[in-house]
């Protein structure tokens, strides 16, 4: 018997605070979540039944909570702020940095934004509604404005002084930026180019001007495409004329990918990822219903598809046996062609110049493998039926169906980008409903023919 594999970490606090809160040992919850970072938090709040969460949320410290609830999907973050005190929320998020707490802004009472907004000061208000002026999904709504900002012309002994005089410097700070005195980004500063030169250089001696500033509205994929492809910590966030509005950081960058991830898979299956995995049943039943009739309708298609076939499939058995094989290698080749259309989409590796190349690519391999398989399932189907005619049409289908999927798959996802529609969420509907139909069609058809 294999053995059990031991618990991670995450495994192990929803065990020790799931068994803690059943047994009404609230003293001893309350001390393992001082224990946990906020993320760790916000992963156990998600996996905990909503029983539990309103019973262990008041168990969290208030200087914690405003980080967990950042941390946490969209509908586990309106549960817990929905059974919270107006007074406890304004103490949990107010100490929130400005892009943390844009995207609290949509599901705070109003009562609770509007307490927040008074207690902070002009310039924090102002910083906060730059944020709110773009979209959560582009840079300008993942930026963060407490930056660093210089003069070119101080010497590198002034700069000291200043930060001395803060005492402090905003988390993940690698680089000063350089601005001029209408705000307008001109480099960056490297904190270890600052800390290894003579005190007597200018900034502008030291400066290094090829760092591309991130526009406010460029999207946040391809903020963390650039961070990826650059190694970026940190980037500055400008304006259409060129003014430093704030800065990213990779912690932000990080989520976007993790956030990307979590669409890409759940959106496959018609799901959101902010859904929580322990909402009620009724409601959870209603969600996936939708996609389950569109995949009924699909189904209904190539159902129609194989009525039309009723009398050949009646003279010859061995069809309806063989038509699952037809369909399910059409899916496959084609699902594996749409998977990388996909990701070279998201990558921005496909466009015009090579969209042509890629799609003959695909279509060259699906009819090798069309044909390769086709022998392959000739073979086994002739011996196996005792009848070289049913090999014959079966390998015929699948060479068709093969190179169909290849084209499909290739096409879909590029169609569906050049009109707005996510092909993560479509593609895969759209796909299996041809390989279906064109497989089933190709396969009987055939044998029609040839039964006439």
């Amino acid at each position: 018997m294999p053995a059990i594999p031991p618990m991670d970490k995450s495994e192990r606090y929803l065990h020790k605070i799931t068994k803690r809160l059943g047994q009404r040992k609230l003293g001893q919850v309350t001390k393992i979540l001082r224990k946990m970072h906020p993320a760790e938090i916000a992963h156990i709040f998600e996996a905990l039944k909503p029983s539990d969460r309103e019973i262990a949320w008041p168990l969290i410290d208030s200087d914690l909570r405003g980080e967990t609830l950042v941390e946490l999907n969209e509908e586990v973050r309106r549960e817990l702020i929905g059974f919270t005190k107006t007074e406890d929320l304004v103490d949990a998020v107010e100490s929130l940095e400005n892009d943390d707490l844009a995207d609290l802004v949509d599901d705070l009472p109003e009562a609770a934004m509007r307490q927040v907004l008074e207690s902070m000061d002009n310039q924090d208000r102002q910083r906060l509604e730059s944020v709110l002026s773009y979209d959560e999904h582009t840079a300008g709504g993942l930026m963060n404005t407490d930056t660093l900002t210089i003069s070119p012309q101080v010497s590198l002994n002034v700069v000291f002084r200043y930060l001395r005089m803060r005492g402090e410097i905003p988390d993940l700070t690698d680089s000063l930026i350089v601005v001029d005195r209408e705000d307008a980004y001109l480099g960056v500063l490297p904190l270890a180019l600052l800390l290894t030169h003579d005190e007597t250089m200018n900034v502008a001696e030291l400066m290094i001007r090829d760092i591309d500033s991130i526009p406010a509205d460029l999207p946040a994929n391809e903020v963390a495409m650039r961070f990826e492809q650059q190694d970026l910590v940190s980037a500055p966030v400008v304006n259409e004329s060129g003014q430093l509005l704030g800065r990213i950081t990779i912690d932000d960058v990080v989520d976007v990918i993790r956030d990307e991830a979590d669409h890409s898979v759940m959106s496959r299956a018609g799901l959101d990822e902010e859904q929580d995995m322990f909402a009620p049943v009724t409601l959870s039943a209603k969600r996936r219903a939708v996609w389950l009739g569109i995949n009924l309708v699909t189904a209904l298609v190539a159902a129609s598809i194989i009525g039309l076939f009723e009398q050949t499939i009646e003279k010859m058995v061995a069809l309806a046996i063989l038509m699952p094989i037809v369909a399910s290698m059409g899916g496959i080749a084609g699902t594996q062609t749409l998977t990388l259309v996909i990701r070279g989409l998201a990558l921005h590796q496909i466009g015009r110049t090579n969209a042509l190349v890629l799609v003959g690519k695909e279509l060259a391999i699906g009819a090798l493998n069309g044909i390769f398989w086709a022998l392959m399932v000739a073979t086994i189907a002739g011996l196996w039926f005792n009848n070289p005619i049913i090999g014959v049409l079966i390998g015929c289908a699948l060479i068709i169906n093969l190179t169909v999927a290849a084209f499909a798959g290739a096409t879909i996802p590029m169609l569906l980008h050049r009109v707005g529609v996510d092909p993560a969420l479509a593609g895969g509907v759209i796909l299996t409903t041809i390989t279906d139909v064109v497989g089933f069609v190709t396969f009987l058809g055939l044998a029609a023919l040839y039964l006439r």
